[in-house]
C-alpha cells in the first residue's frame, strides 16, 4: 500500500474533532462512502448523521470513505492501493456493508471509479455472496434511483432516521445467503430492491424532526463549511416553487423547535463556533428573528445560505450587520415577473428592490443574485427584463457607494433550468444547448455594460449531463460505467447511441409512465395540475 495515501488519511483523521470508535468484535462492519471528495463530503449533514446513527449501536462499527483527490487517484493507480476507510485504513471491500450517501446526480459518475478502486464489481449481478452488500440512500435517490439501480443491492427511499432501524433489524438476522437477505429487505417499508422490483415503494419521512438533532458532529477544518457549525433548523420548504425538488420530496414541511435550536446554538457559541443555519428556506423558519437575535445576544454569529426576499425585515438586516456580513444572497430566480409567476416564486419586482434597498441602506453593498435561465416559455424578452432589474439594483448600490465612498459588487449567479422528478415541471424539457448559449451571450453583453457587476454560470455541458441523469432510467447504468472508462461522457453517449440533446430537451406527455413513478409520496394529480397552471 502507498505510504502517501495512508499518511493523508491519518492526517485527516487527526485534524478532525469527534469520537472515533474501534470495535474489533462488531457484529456488523459498515463503510459509508460519499461519492465525492473529503472536503465536499464532510460538509454534508446527512452523511454525518448516518454514521452517527449507525455508531450509536454497540454491535455496529461504521467508518467512512471518500473519492480520493485527483493527485491521490494517480497514486492509487500507481501503487495499486485499494480504496481504504478513513478511520482504520482498511480496504472498503472487506466491510460487510458498503453504503453510498448520494446527494447529487452528478455524483453518479463517480460510482464506477469507487467500485474499481475498491475492487468491487459495479453491477449487482456480477457480485457474489462473499462480496459486501451494497446499499445507497440520499436526496438524489429520493428523486430517481433508476440510473444507478443496477449497481445497488438495495436503496433507501426516505430519511435515514426512520429507515435505518428497520434496515438494521433485517440485517441482524444472522448469516444467510444473499438472495434470502434481499428478500428480507424487500419486505421493509421504504427499501427498494432493484432485482426484486416492487410496483411501488413508499418514501418514508420523520413525522417530528425535533426527535433528533441534525448538526455538524465531526469538525473538519480543511473542508467546505469547515469554519462553521452547521445546524439544521427545518426540513423541506412551504413555498412549493414549481422547479424546486426540495419543496416536494421533503413534504410535509417540518421545523425543529425554537427551544432545541437555541440550545444547540448555545453549545456552538460555547465552543467558539460560528453557526451556519441550514434549511431549504431559512427565512421561512417561524421564529427566525428571535433565533438570530438570541445568537447575537449570546455573543455568537450566524451565517445563512440565502435570504427570503419577502421576509427580509429591518430586524433581520440589523442582525446581519451585527454579525459582520458584507455580502447578502437573494434568489429572484425568474428574470421577469411573468417567469416568477410561472415558477410560483411569489415575489414582485417591488419586493426585490425593497429587499436590496434595505440591505444597501445598512452598507451591505455586495449582493449575489440567483437566476435561472431556460425556464419553459422563456424568451429573449425575459432576459432583457432580467438585465433591467439588475440595472435598477445596481443604481441603488452605486448611489449608496458614492455617499460612503465604498464600492459594492453585484454578482449574478446563473444556472440553467433542469427538470427534476417530483416537481410540476418534471414533464418539461430543458432548453436546447444553442438557446441557452444565446441567452447566456445576451446576459454577458448586458453585464459588460454595467460596472461593478459580474456574471457566474454553471457549465452548460454539466447541466445537460445532470438533466440526462435526473430523468433517466436503468439504461443509463452502462453509460455511467463507459463514461468512467473513457473519461469522456459525451464520447460514451455517442458510442452507446444516446442522443443526449434529444433526451434532455424532450417534453414528456402528462400521461406517460415515468421511471420514478413507483415511488409514492407526492401526489401526481397535484403535480399535473400545477404543471398545467404554470404553462397555461
Amino acid at each position: 500500500m502507498s505510504w502517501k495515501i495512508i499518511e493523508k488519511l491519518k492526517n485527516r483523521l487527526a485534524a478532525e474533532s469527534g469520537e472515533q470508535l474501534t470495535r474489533r468484535g462488531a457484529a456488523l462492519r459498515v463503510c459509508v462512502v460519499y461519492p465525492n471528495r473529503y472536503r465536499v463530503g464532510m460538509g454534508n449533514l446527512g452523511f454525518q448523521a448516518v454514521q452517527a446513527i449507525l455508531n450509536s449501536h454497540a454491535d455496529i462499527l461504521c467508518e467512512r470513505a471518500f473519492l480520493p483527490d485527483a493527485e491521490d487517484l494517480q497514486e492509487h493507480e500507481k501503487s495499486r492501493t485499494p480504496l481504504l476507510s478513513l478511520e482504520s485504513r482498511q480496504p472498503v471491500a472487506g466491510f460487510d456493508l458498503v453504503a453510498f450517501s448520494i446527494s447529487f446526480e452528478s455524483d453518479y459518475m463517480n460510482l464506477p471509479v469507487l467500485f474499481k478502486l475498491a475492487g468491487i464489481a459495479p453491477f449487482a449481478v456480477q457480485r457474489h455472496d462473499n462480496d459486501p452488500l451494497i446499499i445507497a440512500g440520499g436526496a438524489a435517490l429520493f428523486l430517481n434511483p433508476e440510473p444507478v439501480a443496477d449497481f445497488m443491492d438495495a436503496i433507501c427511499i426516505g430519511e435515514a432516521e426512520v429507515l435505518l432501524p428497520d434496515l438494521l433489524t433485517a440485517l441482524r438476522g444472522g448469516i444467510i445467503p444473499k438472495q434470502q437477505l434481499l428478500e428480507k429487505l424487500y419486505s421493509v417499508d421504504g427499501i427498494y430492491v432493484p432485482s426484486l422490483q416492487k410496483t411501488q415503494v413508499n418514501r418514508r419521512f420523520m413525522a417530528n424532526i425535533d426527535d433528533t438533532t441534525t448538526a455538524t458532529l465531526i469538525a473538519s477544518p480543511d473542508t467546505e463549511f469547515g469554519d462553521l457549525r452547521l445546524l439544521e433548523i427545518s426540513r423541506g420548504c412551504p413555498r412549493g416553487c414549481r422547479f424546486c425538488a426540495a419543496g416536494f420530496i421533503y413534504l410535509p414541511y417540518r421545523q425543529h423547535s425554537l427551544a432545541r435550536i437555541k440550545a444547540e446554538a448555545d453549545k456552538a457559541i460555547a465552543d467558539g463556533k460560528k453557526i451556519g443555519l441550514v434549511a431549504a428556506a431559512v427565512g421561512d423558519y417561524r421564529g427566525i428573528g428571535e433565533l438570530c437575535s438570541h445568537i447575537v445576544a449570546k455573543g455568537g454569529s450566524f451565517s445563512v445560505s440565502s435570504l427570503r426576499i419577502d421576509g427580509l425585515d429591518e430586524t433581520m438586516t440589523d442582525l446581519l450587520v451585527a454579525c459582520g456580513h458584507k455580502t447578502a444572497t437573494l434568489a429572484p430566480e425568474g428574470g421577469s415577473q411573468r417567469l416568477r409567476d410561472l415558477i410560483r416564486k411569489g415575489i414582485t419586482e417591488e419586493q426585490i428592490l425593497s429587499a436590496c434597498e434595505r440591505l444597501i441602506a445598512k452598507d451591505i453593498l455586495n449582493l449575489k443574485l440567483y437566476f435561472i435561465i431556460g425556464l419553459p416559455t422563456e424568451t429573449d424578452g425575459d432576459i432583457e427584463e432580467l438585465l433591467v432589474l439588475v440595472s435598477r439594483i445596481r443604481e441603488l448600490v452605486i448611489a449608496r457607494a458614492r455617499a460612503n465612498r465604498r464600492l459594492g459588487e453585484i454578482t449574478l449567479s446563473v444556472n440553467p433550468f433542469i427538470p427534476k422528478p417530483f416537481t410540476p415541471l418534471q414533464w418539461c424539457g430543458m432548453a436546447p444547448g444553442k438557446v441557452l448559449e444565446k441567452r447566456l451571450d445576451l446576459l454577458k453583453k448586458g453585464v459588460r455594460r454595467l460596472s461593478n457587476t459580474s456574471l457566474q454560470c454553471e457549465s452548460l455541458k454539466e447541466a445537460q449531463l445532470q438533466a440526462l441523469l435526473s430523468r433517466g432510467d436503468r439504461a443509463l447504468s452502462g453509460f455511467i460505467v463507459r463514461a468512467a472508462e473513457t473519461g469522456n461522457w459525451r464520447k460514451a453517449a455517442k458510442e452507446l447511441g444516446i442522443d443526449f440533446e434529444t433526451e434532455v430537451t424532450r417534453s414528456i406527455p402528462l400521461d406517460a409512465e415515468l421511471p420514478w413513478d413507483f415511488i409514492q409520496g407526492v401526489s401526481t394529480d397535484m403535480l399535473k395540475r400545477e404543471c398545467r397552471l404554470a404553462i397555461n
